[in-house]
């Protein structure tokens, strides 16, 4: 299987909820809708990710649960390799690791816990610590491993994803990862898109064939919501009228139509959106079920 023809996958990207009770339903609501994963990300003003992914577990049944992705300065490779050997138990082997080297916002999260955020390269380096602790966790082969009372579900590991777009980012995940969350600018376009994929591919042709690719869209339809530009990273009109890939407008049949151009062009095939799409973008779930 190449990434041009790797069967799609959607996930909902969110955050918070009023209730324990609301954060449950919308998670049994996406699993309803079709939706593969429930993806939570990694902000001091947002639920913390492994709990709140553990009381969606305990209210679905073959929903996925995934980090979208941990910032890898808030943590140590110690401490998310027993999350996550813990998440993938209760689940029943549904968790997915997502991991990044911190978004600029992140360094302000990092303060907030006391804790450093260190340079690009420092972070880069700890992502790649989290990964080999996740591993040899889940294998037990940490020697320290041998006496735990709880093992991961999914062998040999969950799967992976990193995020990035930077040299050493995708050459991390080349080496790394099961997936590849591409966080090209805002006014990016599918010509940019496409050019980060040939550069993944020459860097590595056989892990651009083995990984599936993501992309997040920021945006379902053309009615954004008020405020919205301010987490668009742009004037939603500007980003729609200027082929943005965080936007993605029309019918369903021609918003489908698109993620299949998309993928034959550049092999993206997980696509994720924010969860107050969900009901917007079903419809086009339902068109690109089984392609």
């Amino acid at each position: 299987m190449t990434a041009h023809d790797r069967r799609f996958r959607f996930g909902a990207v969110a955050a918070a909820a009023r209730s324990a009770k609301e954060w449950t339903s919308t998670a049994q609501h996406l699993e309803e809708l079709g939706f593969s994963t429930l993806l939570c990300p990694d902000t001091t003003g947002t639920f913390a990710p492994f709990a709140a992914l553990t009381a969606a577990a305990m209210a679905t049944e073959t929903l996925r649960l995934g980090t979208y992705v941990l910032a890898s300065p808030l943590r140590s490779p110690g401490t998310v390799a027993w999350e996550s050997v813990t998440l993938d138990a209760l689940s029943g082997g549904r968790f997915e690791l997502g991991l990044g080297a911190g978004r600029p916002d992140a360094a302000r999260d990092a303060a907030r816990l006391g804790l450093p955020f260190g340079s690009a390269a420092e972070r880069i380096t700890r992502l790649e610590e989290t990964i080999a602790a996740v591993r040899a966790r889940f294998a037990g082969s940490d020697p320290a491993a041998q006496r735990d009372a709880v093992r991961g579900v999914q062998q040999p590991a969950p799967p992976i994803l990193v995020a990035g777009v930077g040299p050493r980012m995708l050459r991390l995940a080349a080496q790394h990862a099961d997936t590849l969350a591409l966080g090209l600018p805002p006014r990016s376009t599918d010509d940019d898109l496409a050019a980060k994929a040939d550069e993944l591919r020459r860097l590595d042709a056989t892990a651009f064939d083995r990984l599936e690719l993501a992309l997040n869209i920021a945006l379902v339809g053309e009615n954004a919501p008020p405020h919205a530009a301010a987490w668009l990273g742009g004037d939603p009109s500007e980003l729609i009228r200027g082929g943005s890939i965080t936007v993605l407008v029309g019918t369903p049949r021609q918003m489908a139509d698109a993620l299949l151009r998309r993928r034959e062009r550049s092999g993206v095939s997980y696509v994720s959106v924010n969860v107050m799409f969900a009901d917007q973008f079903a419809p086009v779930i339902e068109l690109l079920a089984d392609q």
